[in-house]
């Protein structure tokens, strides 16, 4: 899915929205040193900026924001007071253990605070949706409000007791807090006369060592968590210094400078002015005057109530009374520069902190909502790559994905036109499989054996030549016989004297001119015997073929559903179904090897043919004919001879014979071994019947059984195999389709996260219509 980017038009809209809230930044390119929005204006600002986080897209986006920061006992708690109105817990040791926001509304009416607590991580630390909840009535009495704050930061660090008991004062023991610190955090929405439109982030004081009690790893703890703030580039660093201890000793110094090095977005707080020793006040009013530690926005130096001016009930007014009157009156702050008198006092820092973040905000609203826009876009696009979603519809969807892989299958099994298609595989092995069994033929050599040494030489039968294409003999130049050459034979050599010797010895009761019919029979039983090897390695091959493409079949329909459970249990029942297949297959190989073991056919014309075509073959090879076959072949190659032959021919036609040249060489005289020449003439011709046979019948019992008889009762293999139907279906289904504990965190996480950048993109409509 795509997503059309907002025009610049309306960015433009959004821009113009804030225009006059734009001044100039002066020339050292600090934040905020103009004057300030209108009230209005600002309001609307700094509400729509609360809205933004109440949606928690502050973690995708960086907000606009100011972040309150110091060591522990920086004086962070009193000055957060004096902003707000309000008093904070306080209790011996570090007092806030989760980020506190404050956000203040100047309006019209009675004074009010809305606590509520905010939820963006679970208990380890990960992200979740983020849920807001109001924690109590609102308050509109000042003095509740230190107890609530307490109740709700309890809440906030024991997320799994249930919130509402902590309003009714449950107390956990000392130390039993589930965490010890937190990134959710409180918010206090504070309106009424007399406040600053201002929102801020209190977080917890920098802890520089931890008691017996303690734990050492919270330090790291609480550092990490105010750099999780101020490592932002949108982030206002306010930096509270106390002044009654060493400057470079103050850890929330060195860490301001390490993330904001040339101090843009920093501005600095002195507090607890009246506590500086004798003597050291110039390299405090060094710090004023910006000619030290320079900061775009300045230093300012602030007054608090003293813990005694507290316990004799100091309130917020007479609490400015008293800062204004210290200022005034002390030196040396009484004897200050008059441009320096900005920069002293609560109610000036506030002012100042109001006009700042209200002039970011409005610098980033554009930049935000362009970031906006783009975050979602990256969001779906990653939400988009994951795989498809568990169905609403388990039992629908594994029928629905059986029954591809099922019509795929079928389609592969029975061919398509494709050159690495299965049928094409396999039509390579069933060639490379007669080739091999035409290599059993029988290699009869019409002389006997004491004359091996003189190298005769076999030429082979040229009536092959059109219906065989397995021969690997030249057959070039077969008409110049020439000198005998070495035989080159297919397998062992069976010569002509060891077949009538075996004539011989299967002879029994019979006449002298009769040789039993069991010679022929063990010469074709032991060749079909060799036939089994090349027959078991074609059924293997085939075998291993489908065993890989139906494999990668399953794979691809499968592997995306649930945790890939479904896949293996699918591919063992495929497996196992192929396993049937090729057993029904081994069993008709195993039938056709002994049916093949005892000679027979019904083709009586091929067979005679064939015979008779290898007796003359042989009869021409025998060496007592071979210089007459010899001639005759020259004769008839020659064409001033030729006619010799042809008249021979002609000859033998009136006497009513019809012959060819190669039929001449029926006319030789009868030889002392034509029984045996009999014998192998009728076994090899056999074996051309037999062996056309067989290799035809083997590669089609595979292709029945086999390769087309897998498809037959897989679906309801299937559907039996992975009980899928019944009662318990619609579960058994859905369990199968539950996704990877990854990818649906992963999915949760993107959800969750277009869902608050979608939140995001409405408020931001909101203000810019």
């Amino acid at each position: 899915m795509s997503l059309t980017r907002r025009s610049s038009t309306d960015n433009d809209s959004l821009t113009g929205t804030f225009s006059n809230l734009l001044p100039s930044t002066g020339t050292n390119g600090g934040v905020g040193l103009s004057d300030p929005a209108t009230a209005t204006q600002r309001r609307g600002m700094l509400d729509l900026i609360n809205r933004l986080r109440n949606t928690g897209v502050q973690r995708d986006i960086d907000l606009p924001m100011i972040a309150v920061i110091g060591n522990q006992s920086a004086g962070k708690s009193s000055l957060i007071e004096s902003i707000s109105g309000i008093t904070l817990p306080r209790s011996q040791g570090t007092c806030t253990r989760c980020p506190t926001e404050c956000k203040l509304t100047q309006a019209n009416t009675p004074w009010t605070c809305i606590v509520k607590l905010h939820f963006i991580t679970d208990e380890r630390g990960s992200p979740i949706k983020a849920t807001v909840l109001t924690f109590g009535d609102a308050i509109t009495n000042k003095v509740q409000v230190e107890d609530r704050i307490r109740q709700a930061q309890r809440a906030i660090l024991n997320p799994n007791i249930d919130y509402k008991k902590f309003l009714e004062g449950y107390e956990v023991p000392s130390g039993a807090n589930e965490m010890s610190f937190s990134r959710n955090y409180v918010s206090l929405e504070i309106s009424g006369r007399g406040l600053a439109d201002l929102s801020f982030v209190d977080l917890p004081g920098l802890i520089a060592s931890v008691g017996h009690a303690g734990n050492a790893s919270d330090i790291d703890l609480v550092k990490n968590l105010v750099i999780s703030y101020i490592e932002k580039p949108s982030c206002l660093i306010l930096l509270t210094v106390a002044c009654e201890t060493d400057f470079e000793n103050q850890g929330a110094h060195h860490l301001a400078k390490q993330y904001d090095p040339n101090g843009k977005r920093t501005v600095g707080v002195l507090t607890k002015p009246d506590r500086i020793p004798l003597g050291e006040e110039e390299s405090w009013i060094r710090l004023l005057r910006n000619e030290v530690e320079h900061l775009d926005n300045n230093w300012y130096c602030v007054k608090q109530p003293s813990s005694r001016d507290i316990s004799l009930g100091t309130n917020w007014v007479e609490a400015r009374k008293m800062e204004k009157e210290f200022f005034a009156g002390e030196r040396p702050w009484s004897g200050l520069d008059s441009h320096l008198h900005q920069f002293l006092g609560t109610g000036r820092l506030t002012e100042r902190l109001s006009a700042i973040l209200a002039e970011l905000i409005a610098r980033r609203l554009p930049e935000i909502q362009n970031e906006l826009q783009t975050i979602i876009v990256q969001a779906r696009s990653d939400l988009e790559e994951l795989p498809p979603a568990p169905s609403n519809n388990p039992v629908g969807e594994i029928h629905r994905v059986l029954n591809g892989f099922v019509r795929e299958l079928s389609e592969l099994l029975k061919g398509t036109p494709d050159e690495n298609g299965l049928v094409q595989t396999i039509r390579l092995h069933s060639e490379a499989f007669r080739r091999e069994v035409y290599s059993t033929a029988p290699n009869f050599l019409p002389w006997e054996q004491k004359d091996s040494h003189r190298r005769l030489h076999m030429p082979p039968a040229r009536f092959l030549s059109n219906e065989e294409n397995v021969d690997t003999e030249d057959e070039d130049d077969d008409d110049d016989l020439g000198p005998m050459q070495p035989v080159r034979s297919r397998g062992n050599a069976i010569y002509i004297d060891e077949v009538m010797q075996r004539a011989q010895n299967g002879r029994t009761r019979e006449l002298p001119d009769y040789y039993p019919f069991v010679v022929q029979a063990d010469y074709v039983s032991t060749i079909v015997k060799k036939w089994q090897e090349p027959a078991v390695e074609l059924f293997e091959v085939v075998n291993s073929i489908i065993r890989e493409r139906v494999g990668k079949l399953v794979e691809e329909h499968l592997a995306h559903l649930g945790r890939g459970g479904v896949m293996q249990a699918v591919l063992m029942i495929v497996y196992d179904h192929l396993d049937e297949a090729a057993a029904r297959a081994k069993q008709k190989i195993d039938w056709l090897l002994q049916i093949e073991g005892t000679p027979a056919t019904m083709n009586t014309h091929y067979y005679t043919d064939y015979r008779d075509k290898f007796l003359a073959h042989y009869r021409g090879c025998r060496e007592t004919n071979h210089n007459t076959v010899s001639n005759i072949r020259r004769l008839a190659a020659d064409r001033n001879k030729v006619e010799t032959v042809n008249r021979a021919l002609s000859s033998l036609n009136e006497l009513g014979i019809s012959a060819k040249v190669d039929d001449l060489t029926r006319l030789l005289p009868a030889d002392p071994l034509e029984v045996a020449l009999g014998i192998m003439a009728s076994v090899r011709g056999y074996f051309q019947v037999a062996y056309k046979r067989f290799v035809d019948m083997v590669p089609l019992a595979i292709d029945y059984e086999m390769v087309r008889g897998m498809e037959r009762g897989l679906d309801q293999a299937l559907l039996e195999g992975l009980h899928i139907t019944g009662k318990d279906a619609h579960e058994r289904c859905a369990a199968m389709l539950q996704e990877p504990a990854a990818i649906a965190s992963k999915r949760l996480e993107l959800s969750k996260k277009l869902e608050r950048l979608r939140a995001a993109r409405t408020e931001l409509k909101r203000l810019s219509v």
